[in-house]
């Protein structure tokens, strides 16, 4: 699920304690979210606590599939090295309900998206001072 040759160059984060399970999961092909042991939730944004316990969040692999939430197709060039059109996601994962993060759209037309559509997460590589960061995108499911 990894791809070491990113099409474009992807704003990034700086990476922290609390971030970096998930920005660099992709090198072994997982996506890692948040979860609470303490009271069973995901959670996303990232935190460092459970925003319903205050418990410590552990960085733990979800399946890295899911469907569009909502999206909106950007036309306009905010970033030159990423060209238009491009789509941008809230995708819901299917560990959890109200379990969403926002991504692009990839491997489709634009025009090709819907809400509801199956996705599944695919990474992007990208060399960030001394380590790589894998930037979570989504691509339509093929089963």
């Amino acid at each position: 699920m990894s791809d070491d040759a990113p099409p474009s160059m992807r704003m990034l984060p700086a990476l922290d304690d609390h971030n970096r399970a998930f920005w660099t999961g992709g090198a072994d092909g997982a996506l890692r979210i948040p979860f609470c042991t303490a009271c069973g939730v995901w959670v996303s944004p990232l935190a460092a606590e459970c925003p319903k316990c205050d418990s410590v969040l552990e960085p733990r692999p979800v399946s890295g599939r899911g469907t569009v939430f909502t999206y909106t197709v950007n036309y306009q060039p905010f970033n030159p090295s990423v060209p238009v059109p491009y789509v941008i996601a809230i995708v819901e994962l299917e560990e959890q309900a109200d379990l969403r993060i926002a991504s692009n759209i990839v491997d489709c037309e634009p025009d090709s998206v819907r809400i509801g559509l199956p996705v599944e997460v695919r990474f992007e590589r990208q060399d960030v001072v001394d380590e790589s960061v894998y930037m979570p995108v989504f691509a339509p499911r093929t089963d």
